[in-house]
């Protein structure tokens, strides 16, 4: 089973942003414990600061892959293009965020992509993750 975590604008910063928020682990480093713990999956992940990057890689593998766990972080609240692409596709894609947006300032209570994912997992810190992926198996 192919999936691919793909992460928005600063989520490469994971370990040294805000870790009162989103901990103290690197994205890198976590998705190396994802990967030793399902080791029959084919994960894969992509992360970019670039929104039309964010929407090629939808594209890219939108049809062909069996699930998208998408962490578009602050794009989630003003990117019309990624909801599109996402409305697009055929892979079913969850909707992670690692804090709890409900609980944050309001404007990250709107999300474009939530009306076309298949689902949305909020605010269990970097554990947001592996329960997207439990849903695929």
């Amino acid at each position: 089973m192919k999936i691919i975590i793909i992460n928005g604008p600063n989520l490469n910063l994971l370990g040294k942003r805000e870790p009162e928020v989103y901990g103290h682990m690197t994205f890198e480093d976590y998705f190396d414990e994802l990967k030793n713990k399902y080791p029959t999956l084919e994960l894969s992940y992509f992360q970019s600061n670039i929104e039309g990057e964010l929407i090629d890689k939808i594209q890219e593998v939108g049809f062909t892959y069996e699930g998208i766990i998408l962490n578009a972080a602050a794009y989630t609240h003003t990117s019309v293009g990624i909801g599109d692409a996402v409305k697009a596709i055929t892979t079913p894609v969850i909707e992670v965020h690692i804090s709890n947006t409900f609980a944050r300032e309001a404007f990250r209570h709107q999300s474009f992509i939530s009306p076309n994912a298949k689902g949305i997992i909020i605010g269990f810190g970097l554990k947001s993750y592996e329960l997207a992926l439990q849903s695929f198996l």
